[in-house]
């Protein structure tokens, strides 16, 4: 498991892109065979992914966490990007298509990711929060997810947002989780941007073409930088930073928060004027 430790918003101004790029962002974490783990000290996040081929993947407890078994304190969000799959949480069969979302509650013991096809696998997303609290393990599909439409071609994002886990959905103790897909000839994510010190985020980008990138901007609003990211990678978000992107074509992204609450809008605003 690939230890992170955030910087804080001192020592942010004097990094250099490989610092930033080093201590903020996750590079080649799907590999066919594999599960990749790592532990961000902020808000004890867990950031993985699985890619089944061949074989059936079983969640594994880490040394890190100091547990029996992986959930044994915590929650669980998985997102399939790839092919069809199952995943099987203590007998129990769920079959996640492409943009599928599985909640898995904290004290599953027996956790496994399979694809059906080796030559289209299922590309799972992990994102894990401690939890005191329990809820129940569902998965919503995403025919049955409820689509709100943002932004305008004018200001180049158009989007629909997708939210899963949340208050209103998929129950949760501290996970929020949920995506956006960006309409063609749109580029721009969370534009206005906001903070929010009572959660951290983390962004993962799915669906850019291989010639094509993400120019993620993060930050204090008024001493901005920027991340140049690729397919499949992820970024973390402390709470005084924003997070935003632009796309040289449209993607999708998919957003989860942990932290103080599950208030999906509770975000300070910051008006594009005063970016810097």
């Amino acid at each position: 498991m690939k230890l992170v430790q955030m910087a804080d918003p001192v020592r942010y101004p004097r990094m250099t892109s490989a610092e930033l790029r080093e201590t903020f962002l996750l590079e080649g974490m799907f590999n066919p065979g594999k599960i990749e783990y790592a532990y961000v000290d902020l808000d004890r996040t867990v950031i993985g992914s699985a890619v089944p081929t061949g074989t059936p993947l079983t969640l594994e407890t880490q040394p890190e966490l100091r547990a029996d078994y992986f959930l044994e304190r915590r929650e669980l969000g998985v997102m399939n990007v790839g092919g069809a799959g199952t995943v099987l949480v203590d007998g129990v069969a769920f079959e996640l298509d492409k943009l599928d979302v599985l909640y898995v509650a904290r004290g599953s013991k027996a956790v496994t990711f399979a694809s059906k096809s080796a030559d289209a696998p299922a590309n799972y997303y992990l994102l894990s929060y401690p939890a005191h609290a329990v809820f129940p393990t569902k998965m919503v599909k995403f025919a049955e997810l409820k689509g709100l439409d943002l932004g305008s071609t004018e200001t180049c994002n158009k989007r629909t947002i997708y939210k899963a886990i949340h208050l209103e959905g998929i129950r949760s103790c501290q996970l929020v989780m949920g995506f956006t897909l960006l309409a063609p000839g749109s580029n721009w994510n969370t534009m206005p941007a906001h903070v929010h010190m009572r959660r951290s985020e983390v962004y993962f980008y799915f669906d850019v073409e291989p010639d094509q990138r993400v120019i993620h901007l993060m930050g204090p609003p008024d001493a901005t930088s920027h991340l140049v990211m690729a397919d499949k990678e992820v970024v973390v978000s402390p709470g005084w930073s924003i997070h935003a992107g632009v796309g040289t074509k449209n993607y999708g992204f998919c957003w989860g928060m942990g932290g103080e609450n599950q208030n999906y809008t509770d975000m300070d605003p910051v008006a594009i004027k005063d970016l810097k």
